[in-house]
């Protein structure tokens, strides 16, 4: 399976939610390195410095106005949105089973992880598929694979994560006919603040893939699901 890169990424626009910290910045930031104009989301603006190819923006996935407000300024500013990284993202508060864990915490995490995703995608699908080859990379995890085993230890995650590869997949069979290279990545256990301490990966490493993904140009494989650059089981 043929994978073309672009040599750079000069003159593309780029989203990435939850982009204030961990997995979000480094991607943010390396998709910049390589020449991107980089919306950084965030809820808080104050949490992002303005630097050379990084712009914040204020974006809450749970809110549905917030979403349409930020891709209206992207929109106004440069026309353009040539990769969606879907990054945002929460871990359930009390680990345990599926019995004992709150409805509202199943809502919480369910909002983050799925409906935000699904609907800041389809926001921006309009401007996506104004040029053929732009590219959704939707930040995912082993805990959502359903040929490995949904995470146990925290359902709402792993449920969360079952249904992002569901709309990557989704993505591939409805848009890719019109160009639109959509992918999934498993980042691995990394040392973020939802990750802990004792995660072997570094945050540079997990962002290592997510920003191979957003390299993709047209013709690269779509609808899989990656980690370190291999495709791996649903």
């Amino acid at each position: 399976m043929a994978t073309r890169l672009h040599e750079n990424l000069q003159g593309q626009v780029a989203l990435v939610s939850g982009a204030n910290r961990g997995i979000g910045a480094a991607i943010a930031t390396g998709l910049a390195a390589r020449g991107a104009t980089v919306y950084a989301a965030t809820r808080r603006l104050a949490a992002i410095r303005e630097t050379d190819g990084i712009l914040p923006i204020e974006l809450d996935v749970t809110d549905d106005p917030s979403i349409s407000a930020a891709i209206r300024r992207i929109e106004r500013e440069r026309n353009r949105l040539d990769i969606l990284v879907n990054n945002a993202a929460v871990y359930d508060d009390a680990h345990g089973d599926l019995v004992v864990e709150s409805a509202g915490e199943l809502d919480r995490v369910l909002a983050v992880n799925l409906r935000g995703p699904i609907l800041l995608t389809k926001a921006a699908l309009p401007l996506l598929l104004r040029k053929r080859g732009s590219r959704v990379v939707n930040v995912s995890s082993g805990s959502g694979s359903l040929s490995d085993g949904v995470d146990r230890d925290a359902p709402a995650y792993g449920i969360s994560k079952a249904g992002l590869n569901a709309l990557t997949s989704y993505l591939h069979g409805a848009y890719s006919g019109k160009g639109l290279i959509a992918n999934s990545v498993c980042p691995g256990w990394v040392r973020t603040d939802m990750g802990g301490p004792r995660a072997p990966r570094s945050v540079k490493k997990g962002a290592e893939t997510p920003i191979w993904l957003a390299m993709f140009a047209p013709g690269s494989p779509s609808g899989h699901f990656w980690r370190d650059r291999k495709i791996i089981p649903w």
